[in-house]
């Protein structure tokens, strides 16, 4: 049995992929959110939070100084980061996972 071997034609060029970078959403301690606001918002916008999740989350908050509440594709974090600004809570700047 013979066996063969390919190679890439003189001066191709091979392009390698690469997976898009998820970012985290991060939710900052603040003196004038409640937690029960926090944990309306984090239940509101982010898909899948549970009641206990977003609770756990605000006690982290609170008590860390920071929260990661969500990971992923940058433009899904883009549209939660806004939507949690816009209710007032102060979000640290997206950055990468």
């Amino acid at each position: 049995m013979a066996t063969s071997t390919s190679t890439a034609p003189k001066g191709a060029t091979v392009i390698e992929r690469k997976r898009y970078p998820n970012y985290k959403v991060i939710v900052l301690n603040d003196d004038f959110n409640t937690f029960d606001h926090v944990a309306k918002c984090l239940l509101k916008y982010i898909p899948g939070m549970s009641s206990d999740r977003a609770w756990e989350l605000t006690e982290q908050v609170h008590f860390e100084g920071l929260a990661t509440v969500w990971t992923g594709p940058q433009e899904q974090a883009e549209l939660y980061h806004q939507q949690l600004r816009r209710e007032g809570l102060t979000m640290a700047p997206l950055e990468e996972a």
